[in-house]
């Protein structure tokens, strides 16, 4: 990533009694992490593959980071996304080029849907999280944040608390930082990664969800590749609620003077609520901060 932008920034600020690092991927220029496994998975397509375009789907983060790593390209990007994708989501994916499918998330598959385009056009197909070279990509966030954090005078991360979804950042800052604590955390009711963990095999979301601002964290089921490395990293997990993650949307932006999306402040949430301890070597991920302006300033006015 060095090659084509400069490191997000590293933030410390005391939390609970301790000096924390926060790496802020919400200040991203497509404002997440996702474009790192995006750009790295279309630069290794063979010039063939770049002339029949990819294929993604997302509800807005990777749809962006795939669409700005395929312009940069010269790639024709399609990108299927919920119906109910946060408008601010959607306008930037098409601003950035890409056409957008859109499915309805209760009723249709968006891995079918996204698997038939790329089919019917020859395209390669980038997922979101289940894949090696996205996972990979991801992973650079870590290798930057321990660089930073050792120039900052920090120790190298022990513990780091990160955002999880699908799991392909976390699994990619498992194998960035092999010796390092990895906990991931999800907003209740959509914890299939903790309960995952927690079992040794995965455990789909189930039945009914419960409604969540994290449109970003509303993945029904992990990927053997994600939870296998973080199983065989020994990683856990916590689920934060809602109230606890508006209240660190609202700490960002009184502490950090940041805008930071609701999946993006779950790792945040998870050490102001005291849900993860932190130590010496803290390192937090704020993965996101593309939130629709109108339900963001109800969040931090509240």
């Amino acid at each position: 990533m060095a090659d084509i932008l400069p490191p997000s920034p590293l933030m410390l600020r005391e939390v609970n009694g301790l000096q924390v690092a926060l790496k802020m991927e919400s200040l991203q220029p497509i404002g997440a992490f996702k474009l790192r496994g995006a750009w790295h998975r279309l630069t290794a397509l063979s010039d063939e593959s770049r002339a029949c375009g990819v294929v993604a789907f997302s509800s807005g983060n990777h749809a962006q980071g795939v669409a700005w790593a395929a312009r940069r390209l010269g790639i024709a990007a399609t990108i299927v996304m919920p119906a109910d994708a946060p408008e601010t989501k959607l306008r930037a994916t098409m601003a950035l080029g890409a056409e957008v499918v859109r499915y309805d998330r209760a009723t249709e598959s968006r891995e079918k849907i996204a698997a038939h385009l790329a089919h019917a056009r020859g395209a390669t197909l980038v997922p979101s999280f289940d894949d090696a070279w996205v996972i990979e990509g991801q992973g650079s966030a870590g290798i930057e944040a321990a660089e930073q954090m050792v120039a900052a005078g920090l120790p190298t991360p022990s513990l780091v608390v990160v955002p999880c979804g699908g799991g392909g950042l976390a699994a990619g800052i498992a194998l960035a930082l092999p010796d390092a604590e990895i906990v991931t955390v999800e907003p209740e009711g959509w914890d299939d990664m903790r309960r995952s963990l927690e079992a040794g095999w995965i455990e789909p979301v189930g039945d009914a969800p419960p409604p969540t601002a994290c449109d970003a964290l509303q993945t029904l089921r992990v990927a053997e590749r994600t939870f296998d490395v973080l199983a065989r990293r020994g990683a856990t997990g916590v689920a934060v609620s809602e109230g606890e993650i508006a209240h660190a949307q609202r700490w960002a932006a009184l502490h950090l003077h940041a805008v930071v999306e609701p999946g993006g402040a779950v790792a945040l949430a998870a050490i102001l609520s005291k849900r993860v301890t932190v130590r010496p070597g803290t390192l937090v991920l704020v993965s996101g901060g593309n939130v629709d302006p109108v339900a963001y300033g109800a969040v931090v006015a509240a």
